[in-house]
């Protein structure tokens, strides 16, 4: 039986909101005590852990015959055609610092090709979402990325290598020329919240390396159903699982993917 992918995508807006809820509440009692170490600057608490299990739980009876690929790995089930990309909280340094932004996000794959993306960002309660087929929304409201065309106008957000220094001089050369080229680069400390704002229009680009599934899968294809274009440094299709995305409006994609190339050669 054909799945309501339209029905689906609402019925896991509704879910994330309520997980956000239960974030919103703990965030107020949240101590650092109650941190965990994955690893360098690489952290988890009870409520990531706490959220993804709400998230599989309330995904599971939404769409029993799907796993799941989960960053703390609550659920290691995998399912023969569809399988849901989660980060129960994507900005956890922020979360336990008491700083916005950090979000849900939620992406399903059909077999090897993504068909669904929501983004919750708890802070601002802004539901960022689109299936396969649609147009991208905001809290029911259509967004589409900028028109910008060009680099020296843009806004570009992006993330700072935390643990994975390998690249680190290359980034800086590319940092300092955005700085001299463009409007100006924010670090969120949130992918997905940034991969969001580009399908918004609120930035006109972003990259990063060393990313997991999970941080890009949602705000990729949200960016693409809101006319974006996604690709891996190299200007391939290998950002998924590919530890590396620049993402941005079609206006001037060109020009800011061969800025990104020329300095990660």
């Amino acid at each position: 039986m054909p799945i309501n992918l339209e029905l689906l995508c609402k019925q896991v807006c509704d879910l994330s909101k309520q997980t956000g809820n239960f974030i919103r509440l703990e965030r107020h009692k949240f101590n650092t005590e109650q941190i965990e170490v994955k690893g360098k600057n690489d952290f988890v608490s009870y409520v990531d852990k706490t959220s993804e299990k709400m998230i599989i739980e309330g995904l599971e009876r939404l769409l029993p015959e799907a796993g799941f690929i989960a960053e703390e790995g609550t659920s290691t089930k995998k399912g023969e055609h569809y399988n849901w990309i989660i980060d129960p909280l994507d900005g956890t340094t922020n979360f336990i610092h008491g700083l916005p932004c950090f979000a849900i996000s939620i992406a399903l794959m059909r077999d090897q090709q993504l068909v669904m993306g929501i983004i919750y960002e708890v802070n601002f309660d802004e539901c960022f979402y689109a299936w396969e087929g649609s147009k991208a929304y905001l809290n029911e409201k259509e967004i589409r990325v900028s028109n910008i065309d060009q680099l020296y106008g843009s806004l570009i957000a992006t993330g700072f290598p935390y643990y994975d220094y390998s690249r680190l001089n290359e980034y800086m050369e590319l940092f300092k020329y955005f700085m001299q080229h463009t409007h100006g680069l924010r670090r969120l400390g949130s992918a997905a919240t940034d991969l969001a704002y580009v399908a918004c229009g609120r930035f006109e680009g972003f990259y990063e390396y060393c990313l997991q599934p999970w941080d890009v899968a949602a705000g990729a294809f949200i960016v693409q159903q809101a006319g974006g274009k996604v690709t891996d440094f190299n200007g391939g299709e290998n950002y998924l699982f590919g530890r590396e995305i620049v993402a941005g409006n079609s206006a001037f994609f060109d020009e800011f993917l061969d800025s990104v190339k020329q300095h990660f050669k």
